[in-house]
């Protein structure tokens, strides 16, 4: 069969796009999660019910709804929406917006500058938005997930309110889960059946992350290929191998990580070696300084066990100089033994 590459008229394949844009909802009362900002008088609930909004900052993990909400606000009060990422985007393209969001000020209409990443935005381009924003002729939504305090520029920070977005729960993912198999354009065309241990596996490995989930399932989709049939059997380790492997979400500078730090403190102060351990893997899995979690245990081994189990300290001290001689990996191990071995001991804080 001969090709013509020179052939205008030749029609072209139409690529979609990723299942999580297929999926990303058109309707407030579609979007899943964070109840907390959404629900019935919340925050955003009540300022869009009154067709109004404010500049904010939206900080919250990966895949937690972020792109989707500035979207669905800017639908909700008919906005000219802008969407910027701060990796590729410059001062010039800012001030591009700034002037139209002018224009559009004067004509009565709303303009909405979302930017996504905007904590890598410097000093010189976060500066640019300042006017603009304070004049109202400017509504910034940004999208971080870090710390703002850390990373926005205060006289910004204090035109925008703060709004946190949490990791989405395993029931929110279910239901976009269950939405995507049955509503996609793609999907719906087929029978799937999925397993029930590889849907609990993918709800519990994908951190929260609704894109990482939905991505998954993409990838499952195209790795089966079910073209001549029209069922779609999803299995654990087709599942395992659209995630390949469990990506832990942790920052050793972040919030995040003074989170999981008191997360393995507090398992072990609650007696629970199994949630113990997984927080101590997830800091080591994430490239937490092995020394720190063992200076952490010493304390711990004072301040919580103290003479309840005098030996606490001893064991505790012992690990931190194993620890510091072996170095990882195998110092993960020592970890393990002395953190099981804290949760389990009785505790007492009379020192």
């Amino acid at each position: 069969m001969n090709i013509d590459l020179f052939n205008k008229e030749q029609k072209k394949q139409i690529i979609p796009p990723p299942l999580a844009e297929r999926m990303r909802p058109t309707n407030i009362k579609d979007f899943v999660g964070q109840e907390n900002l959404i629900g019935k008088g919340k925050i955003l609930r009540k300022v869009l019910e009154n067709n109004k909004i404010f500049s904010m900052i939206l900080w919250g993990p990966p895949g937690s709804g972020k792109t989707t909400l500035a979207k669905l606000i800017s639908i909700q009060i008919s906005a000219n929406f802008y969407q910027l990422s701060a990796v590729s985007s410059g001062v010039r393209d800012v001030r591009t917006i700034i002037d139209q969001s002018r224009i559009n000020s004067h004509a009565g209409i709303t303009t909405i500058l979302f930017i996504d990443e905007i904590h890598r935005f410097n000093k010189a381009q976060q500066d640019a938005l300042l006017h603009a924003v304070e004049g109202g002729s400017l509504t910034l939504i940004g999208a971080t997930t870090e710390n703002p305090s850390f990373e926005v520029i205060s006289p910004l920070l204090s035109r925008c309110k703060v709004l946190k977005l949490s990791p989405l729960s395993e029931k929110e993912l279910n239901i976009i889960l269950d939405r995507a198999l049955k509503k996609d354009i793609i999907l719906q065309k087929y029978s799937i059946c999925i397993d029930e241990n590889a849907r609990l596996f993918l709800l519990r490995n994908v951190n929260g992350d609704a894109r990482k989930l939905l991505n998954a399932i993409e990838i499952s989709y195209q790795i089966s290929s079910p073209k001549k049939s029209r069922s779609f059997h999803i299995t654990l380790p087709l599942i395992k191998e659209a995630l390949q492997q469990r990506n832990l979400l942790y920052d050793k500078k972040g919030d995040y990580h003074y989170d999981v730090t008191s997360a393995l403190i507090k398992s072990v102060r609650g007696s629970d070696p199994d949630a113990a351990v997984y927080w101590l893997t997830v800091m080591l899995e994430g490239g937490e300084d092995p020394l720190f979690i063992a200076r952490r245990l010493i304390i711990l081994a004072s301040e919580d066990i103290g003479n309840a189990d005098p030996s606490a300290l001893t064991l505790a001290n012992s690990a931190f100089q194993a620890v510091n001689s072996i170095g990882m990996p195998e110092a993960a191990i020592v970890l393990s033994q002395v953190t099981t071995y804290l949760a389990s001991a009785p505790k007492s804080n009379a020192s």
